[in-house]
């Protein structure tokens, strides 16, 4: 089991889903909003995060960046609202998931275990495990990514996203078989998820994005 901070500023969902979450054995820390959630993130750690987009005195958006300055905890949003630019802003801003409300908190549980089993470090490679495609360098061991040279920042969802379509070239992988193999789940996702992922991920890679083929019909293919 591991820890969660859940940030909601109505009194109900964060009660409710603390009290689900606690009888299955998960350790929850609440807190009513992004200022107070900033200041719990510094004073101690947390394995996951569960925050409310929209909150008095600091909203989630801006309460995830504070906290990404000093600790790099996975995050999975909450909103009302699920219009592709928020979740586009939010995945911008190194969000790994992205839940509309309302919401089922056995979903929510699930999408978590797998956040914090993806953020937990890998056995050590035996060997490197390295892709070029001209300018563009993909070092799975690293997990890190450069073009021509410059090193490109993405989140731990967005690397992946880019490791698994890179591994599996020039396949038509289907955005059912995306959402099972890299965010770990076949059943609480849907299309919209990988498709925000892969606009975000082309737009990280500039003329290199291109390079993501999308299948029409199917998914997508990295050529």
């Amino acid at each position: 089991m591991f820890h969660i901070l859940f940030v909601d500023d109505e009194d109900a969902i964060r009660e409710g889903f603390a009290e689900y979450a606690a009888f299955l054995g998960y350790e929850v820390t609440q807190a009513k909003d992004g200022m107070e959630a900033v200041a719990l993130c510094r004073a101690r750690d947390f394995d996951v995060i569960v925050m409310d987009v929209m909150m008095p005195r600091m909203d989630g958006f801006t309460a995830c960046q504070e906290i990404r300055r000093e600790k790099d905890i996975p995050v999975l949003m909450l909103s009302a609202r699920g219009e592709e630019y928020d979740k586009l802003h939010g995945f911008r801003l190194g969000i790994d998931d992205y839940v509309t409300k309302p919401f089922s908190p056995r979903e929510v549980l699930a999408r978590l275990g797998v956040l914090v089993r993806r953020s937990r470090p890998a056995p050590e490679a035996s060997r490197n495990e390295v892709y070029r495609f001209g300018g563009l360098v993909i070092d799975v061991t690293a997990r890190t990514v450069e073009i021509d040279g410059a090193r490109v920042d993405m989140t731990p969802k967005e690397y992946d996203l880019l490791f698994y379509l890179v591994r599996n070239r020039n396949i038509a992988l289907s955005r059912e078989k995306l959402l099972s193999e890299v965010w770990g789940y076949d059943f609480f996702g849907d299309d919209s998820t990988v498709n925000t992922h892969v606009k975000v991920l082309r737009q990280r890679l500039g003329e290199y994005g291109a390079r993501i083929v999308t299948i029409r019909g199917v998914g997508y293919r990295f050529e």
